[in-house]
C-alpha cells in the first residue's frame, strides 16, 4: 500500500510536509521520502523506515530542506519520490497503485523509445519511474498523466511536482482517495483527509475518479473533470483507513461502528457473551459498534504494546510479521479468566495470527471464544492495489479451505462463486471448517450486503472484488 502528501505554500512548507507525510505511516513500513522545490532548486531525501518510524529518520532532513513546494510519501514497495529530468522539464513524482500490465508497458517503452531506467527495486524497474517514463512519452505533463490513466491496468493515483506547482491525479476509477485541503496561504493534497487537520487546513475538495488538478499556493485548477464511474476500495473503511479519515463523505470510524452494529443484529440471541472486545487496533471500532448494539459491555482483554516493536502492518518476512504480531499483544487475565468473549476483527487473511491469538486466549482461561469478522471471507486476491506480497492465492485462508473442500487446486470462477454467497450451503461449510480449524466456539463473517449498507454508498460505486469478484472495469 502507501500514502502521500503534498503542499503548495507562500511560506516554507517543509515542516508541514514532514508532519503531513508522517500522518500516513499506518499505510506502509518500508520506505519514506520527501522532495521539495525552493530557491536552490529540487531537494530529495529517501530513508528505510522498516525498523524506525518516519519521524526519526527524517528529523535531520527537516532542518536541511527548504522550499515552498513539496511532496512526500510512505511507500511499502519502491523508493520514492523520484526526481526526473526530461524533455518536459524537471519534476518530482510519487505514486500509489498497482500496475498489472507492467511487463507490457515496459517492453513498449524499450521498443518505441529505446528507454533505459535508473531505479531498480527488488530486481525490477521502479514502478514510479515506469510511470514517469510513460508521462514523458507525451508532449505535455497533462497529456502524459492522462496517458498513464488510460494505459495502466490496475490503479494509479499520483502527485507530480514541477517548479510551478503540483499536479494531483486520482486513479481513473477512484479506487484510492485523493483530497485537497486549504488555508489562507497554502493548499495541500493528501491520500488521507485526517493528515491536514492539525496543520490548520480545512476540507477544500475531494477529487473524483480520474480527475486531475494543478495546485499552487494561490489556488486549485481543474485540468481534467472527474469521470462518472467509481470503484473505490471498500477495504479502506474496513481496515486500511485511519479512523478520523473520510472517503466520499463517509467517516471511517462511523462506518466501523455501523459494521459492528450489524454483526450484533445478525447474532441476535444466538450467543451470550460476558464481554465484547476488538483485536487491537483495527477491530476496536467494530467491537464498540457491536457492544453498543448488543448492550454487552466492551472490554480490552488484549492490549497492544507498541513503544519498542516495529510496526507489523506488512513486513516482507512472514516470520517477522508473525513474531511482531504475537509479541505486541499482551493478554489481561483480569478479563479473560472464565470469560465468554465475542471478539471483533477486521478480516482474516492468512489466519495464522488469529489462530495464535485464540491459543493464547485459551491459555489465559477464556471459556468461550466467538469471532466476528467485519468483512466477508477474502476469496479473491486484490488486482487493483498493492496491499501485500503473496506467493500464491492459497496464502488466503479461505482459498486453502475451499481447495481442501473441493479436492482440487484448479479453482475456477464457477467453483468459487457459491463460496461468496452467505446463503449457500458451500459457504456455510467453508465457515464451519474455518471455525473448527481456528478452535473457536463460533465464527461469523459480515455479509456483503450489510457491509455495503454500513458504508452507505451504492454497491456499483464500491470495489468489492476481493469478496465477490465483481469489480472488474475496462
Amino acid at each position: 500500500m502507501g500514502g502521500f502528501f503534498g503542499v503548495a505554500s507562500k511560506q516554507d512548507c517543509v515542516l508541514e510536509l514532514f508532519y503531513g507525510v508522517d500522518y500516513h505511516s499506518h499505510l506502509g513500513t518500508r520506505r519514506g521520502g520527501m522532495a521539495t522545490f525552493g530557491e536552490d532548486g529540487f531537494y530529495r531525501s529517501i530513508h528505510n523506515i522498516e525498523n524506525s518510524p518516519f519521524r526519526t529518520k527524517f528529523d535531520r532532513d527537516v532542518g536541511e530542506m527548504k522550499g515552498t513546494l513539496g511532496i512526500g510519501c510512505i511507500s511499502d514497495f519502491e523508493p520514492q519520490p523520484l526526481l526526473i529530468q526530461s524533455k518536459l522539464g524537471s519534476f518530482a513524482i510519487t505514486t500509489v497503485g498497482k500496475i498489472n500490465n507492467y511487463e507490457e508497458l515496459l517492453n513498449e517503452l524499450y521498443e518505441s523509445a529505446h528507454s533505459h531506467f535508473h531505479e531498480m527495486t527488488n530486481g525490477q524497474v521502479n514502478a514510479t519511474e515506469l510511470v514517469a517514463a510513460l508521462i514523458c512519452e507525451k508532449e505535455t505533463i497533462l497529456e502524459g498523466i492522462q496517458y498513464v490513466q488510460e494505459r495502466v491496468d490496475g490503479s494509479m493515483t499520483l502527485l507530480l511536482m514541477t517548479e510551478k506547482g503540483i499536479y494531483a491525479a486520482r486513479d481513473r476509477y477512484g479506487r484510492t482517495p485523493l483530497v485537497v485541503g486549504a488555508k489562507d496561504d497554502a493548499y495541500c493534497v493528501s491520500f488521507e483527509s485526517h493528515a491536514y487537520i492539525n496543520l490548520g487546513y480545512k476540507d477544500y475538495k475531494e477529487l473524483g475518479p480520474g480527475e486531475i488538478v494543478f495546485v499552487t499556493a494561490s489556488g486549485v485548477e481543474t485540468l481534467k473533470a472527474p469521470g462518472k464511474d467509481m470503484k473505490i476500495c471498500s477495504f479502506l473503511w474496513v481496515y486500511y483507513g485511519y479512523p478520523t479519515s473520510a472517503y466520499e463523505g463517509v467517516n471511517v470510524e462511523e462506518m466501523r461502528y455501523k459494521c459492528g452494529s450489524m454483526l450484533a443484529k445478525r447474532d441476535g440471541d444466538s450467543v451470550h457473551p460476558d464481554i465484547v472486545a476488538g483485536v487491537p487496533d483495527s477491530g476496536i471500532a467494530h467491537a464498540i459498534g457491536y457492544a453498543n448494539e448488543s448492550g454487552v459491555p466492551f472490554a480490552r482483554p488484549f492490549i497492544k504494546y507498541t513503544p519498542t516493536w516495529p510496526r507489523s502492518f506488512m513486513p516482507q518476512n512472514q516470520n517477522m510479521r508473525d513474531l511482531v504480531a504475537k509479541m505486541k499483544l499482551l493478554p489481561n487475565e483480569a478479563f479473560t479468566r472464565d470469560a465468554r468473549i465475542v471478539f471483533l476483527d477486521d478480516s482474516i487473511v492468512r489466519g495464522t495470527q488469529l489462530k495464535d491469538n485464540v491459543v493464547k486466549l485459551r491459555e489465559c482461561g477464556v471459556k468461550e471464544v466467538h469471532i466476528r469478522i467485519a468483512c466477508p471471507p477474502l476469496i479473491y486476491p486484490c488486482c487493483f492495489l498493492n496491499f501485500s506480497t503473496s506467493r500464491s492465492t492459497f496464502d488466503l485462508f479461505a482459498r486453502r479451505v475451499i481447495r481442501d473442500l473441493e479436492g482440487t487446486s484448479e479453482l475456477t470462477d464457477e467453483i468459487l462463486k457459491p463460496y461468496s454467497d452467505p446463503d449457500s450451503e458451500k459457504y456455510k461449510e467453508m465457515v464451519r471448517v474455518m471455525c473448527q480449524h481456528l478452535q473457536l466456539d463460533s465464527l461469523q463473517f459480515q455479509r456483503l450486503d450489510d457491509l455495503v449498507k454500513a458504508i452507505g454508498l451504492p454497491k456499483e460505486q464500491l470495489c468489492t472484488h476481493c469478496w465477490d469478484n465483481s469489480s472488474y472495469m475496462e
